[in-house]
């Protein structure tokens, strides 16, 4: 067995926490993950950096937000100054691979097939690549929704399938060496392309609603009822959420990864092993399907489970507020590389490899240990290809530990009292309570700071004028009158110059 230092990360698309058997769902048939969850740490409380697929993952691959790196909308690649995590890794003598849909090069959604700098391109496989294996003919039957309905699609014509046998190759061939493989499944994102017997399996299964099904959307911001349209009109107490293509795709991932993992189990068993996904799908919570311009947890809170035999505790459910942005550094930290002062999240390691996951001490208290006492989210476009999912909505997010404040610039904000309110039915904004009005400023200040801190290109002064902040300051044209020059990224760029002076500069934020 191996010893080398080894991560596996693997993603699914568009999988709701709630479609896994281990966050509570066992009619979701996903056995492998459930056994996963058992052997390491399973994370409730994990959030994407923007409910959708390229700038999920360019937070998840970067270490960077998507306003920082670029990527900030679907078809936007990341920029030229931003540096992956294979690329870091792959500097560094470290053997890194990507297989699966990377959704980060700026093309439409199959990719452009082309390996990106930083990982092996013998074992690159993106959707593009997977598409011109296939005849005219079966390109067009990959892309029928519903054609998982049909007795005649094997597993070997699948995406993910192929996706899996190269993981397993690479692992059998590489377990005695240091290495980063990603495993990026497109499963269970429609068209749902999978064996029959995953549908059958959900043919007449209805999924459990939630409270929030009923919501009206009252009080919400107008860009939500715009988007809800005609879900409004129906009957919600009548409501079936029926989806057997979307749950079969989803258990048929599970059977994929499950592959993975006993290749993992076998050839590189110590490796560090990551689960998770890219975001969630709203299914008629709230009034809402598929994902895009809101921050509910339906396709923010992601599920998130990591395992290392041996150096992470077991069968632990932990409550830690934690975030796609902090898995680069994480990565970085276990290879015990540098980690660079442009990337803007932290490593995990230092909580992974404490004992503070057995305590039974709440998490909140334990914001020393390199836990997150908050987490921020963020929204500019669904894709910039689409007129649809509602154009342009910027938003920007934080939660802590009890409350989520909503930022929609172009509408109306929000305020979720999550621990009497878990399924954000009441909108809390504009409550006159003296503590929800203190609470409400106080995560306003600092989500004010988080944009300032990470330079936020979209910041400025309309983003404090609020309706409901009655002590914002008077909008000057100077605004906070910062500079925020990019900090050194050590190996990479060299130091910026001052405006002022043509020298190198001594702060990256100053008085301008």
């Amino acid at each position: 067995m191996s010893k080398k230092l080894q991560i596996i990360l693997i993603m699914t698309d568009t999988q709701r926490k709630d479609m896994l058997g281990c966050y509570g769902n066992p009619d979701m048939l996903t056995p492998n993950l459930d056994k996963m969850a058992q052997k390491g740490i399973k994370f409730e409380n994990a959030y994407c950096c923007q409910p959708v697929c390229g700038p999920a993952r360019s937070a998840m691959f970067t270490g960077t937000f998507p306003h920082s790196n670029g990527s900030w909308a679907n078809t936007i690649p990341i920029s030229l100054t931003t540096k992956t995590v294979g690329q870091r890794l792959s500097d560094e003598g470290i053997h890194t691979a990507y297989i699966g849909k990377w959704h980060l090069d700026g093309g439409d959604y199959f990719g452009s097939g082309k390996c990106p700098d930083g990982w092996d391109p013998n074992y690159w496989y993106d959707m593009r690549n997977y598409l011109e294996e296939l005849t005219h003919e079966e390109r067009l039957e990959s892309r029928r929704i519903r054609r998982n309905r049909s007795d005649d699609i094997s597993v070997d014509f699948t995406f993910g399938h192929r996706c899996s046998n190269r993981a397993i190759e690479f692992i059998q061939q590489h377990y005695k060496e240091d290495f980063l493989l990603v495993v990026s499944y497109d499963e269970p994102h429609g068209p749902f392309l999978c064996p029959n017997e995953y549908y059958k399996k959900f043919e007449e299964y209805e999924f459990p609603k939630s409270p929030n099904v009923e919501d009206t959307l009252e009080n919400k911001p107008e860009h939500q009822r715009v988007w809800a349209e005609w879900n409004l009109k129906m009957d919600r107490k009548k409501l079936k959420i029926k989806f057997p293509d979307f749950f079969g795709c989803n258990s048929f991932v599970d059977r994929e990864i499950g592959r993975v993992l006993d290749a993992i189990d076998k050839y590189s068993s110590e490796a560090l092993v990551i689960y998770t996904s890219d975001h969630g799908e709203m299914l008629q919570s709230h009034c809402l399907t598929n994902k895009g311009p809101a921050m509910y947890d339906e396709i923010t809170n992601i599920p998130f489970i990591v395992k290392c035999k041996g150096k992470i505790p077991e069968n632990v459910t932990s409550d830690h507020l934690m975030s796609h942005i902090d898995i680069t550094p994480t990565i970085l930290d276990y290879f015990n590389l540098n980690i660079s002062n442009v990337i803007e999240g932290k490593s995990m390691i230092p909580l992974l490899l404490s004992k503070i996951l057995l305590e039974s001490k709440p998490p909140s208290e334990a914001d020393n240990d390199g836990i997150n006492s908050e987490i921020f989210m963020e929204f500019g476009r669904y894709e910039i290809d689409h007129d649809s999912f509602g154009g342009f909505q910027l938003i920007r997010c934080i939660r802590d530990y009890r409350y989520k404040l909503v930022i929609n610039i172009l509408s109306s904000d929000e305020l979720y009292d999550l621990q009497e309110d878990p399924y954000e039915m009441h909108n809390l904004i504009d409550s006159k309570q003296p503590l929800h009005q203190k609470i409400r400023n106080q995560l306003h200040d600092h989500l004010l700071n988080w944009m300032n801190e990470t330079r936020d290109p979209f910041r400025g002064y309309y983003w404090e004028i609020r309706p409901w902040r009655e002590d914002a300051r008077t909008p000057t044209w100077r605004n906070r009158g910062y500079t925020r020059q990019r900090e050194e990224d050590e190996k990479y760029e060299t130091r910026q110059l001052d405006y002022n002076t043509g020298l190198p500069m001594e702060k990256g934020t100053r008085k301008k």
